[in-house]
């Protein structure tokens, strides 16, 4: 039987059952956490307004979305974001799927926390946006009921998410911080990191090797 979690169902599919024992073993449980209600907080908003996206994509796209911040899903200098869209490709493609759901779910990982972009592409990739960022920053959250709610935190509770959530990011960057340059991240590092300090677009402009 499939699990079902404030009347959501979790995809029964093989990929789904392995995607998330991968997850829970390799990553800190609070990105496990994070990762699934996400899941959940996104089916949750596309059933609101009557839509169907693909809940196995979905699922596979919020359950890789923050794994870039591992070591062991980073063998290159890149965005993290870059790097978990990467690791969910290389799994989905070992797995047979088609190139269509491949680059599907390698799009939603990779622009997860690009502005403005993703509402514009497929349901899939609006909503793994739309579900991160209910958990992480609560865009949405006032629309959904609090019965859901409640039982997605106690399936899934967040304890002290937005601590453990910003450390996991510091650590998982501390060591490639030019890769945040131009991103949301570096406001990250910023906070955190004494002596980092990010370059900004105008800097770029000014400081670029022309003469005007």
């Amino acid at each position: 039987m499939p699990e079902v979690i404030a009347g959501l169902e979790i995809p029964d599919t093989a990929a789904v059952a392995e995607a998330t024992r991968l997850i829970q073993e390799t990553t800190r449980p609070v990105i496990y956490h994070h990762s699934r209600r996400a899941f959940l907080f996104s089916l949750l908003h596309a059933r609101k307004i009557g839509v169907q996206p693909d809940t196995e994509q979905l699922y596979l796209a919020t359950m890789f979305h923050d794994t870039g911040l591992l070591t062991p899903f980073s063998d290159v200098v890149q965005r993290f974001e870059v790097d978990g869209a990467d690791h969910a490709r290389k799994f989905l493609v070992d797995r047979g799927f088609p190139p269509a759901a491949v680059e599907t779910v390698w799009t939603a990982i990779a622009l997860h926390t690009t502005l403005g972009i993703p509402e514009r592409l497929g349901p899939e990739i609006a909503f793994t946006q739309l579900g991160i960022a209910t958990d992480v920053i609560g865009l949405g959250l006032d629309g959904l009921a609090q019965d859901q709610l409640d039982e997605i935190l106690a399936a899934h509770p967040r304890g002290d998410f937005k601590n453990e959530f910003l450390r996991a990011h510091v650590d998982g960057l501390k060591n490639r911080p030019e890769t945040t340059e131009g991103t949301m991240n570096s406001d990250i590092l910023e906070h955190f990191i004494p002596g980092f300090r990010r370059t900004t677009a105008v800097e770029r402009i000014l400081g670029a090797p022309w003469s005007s």
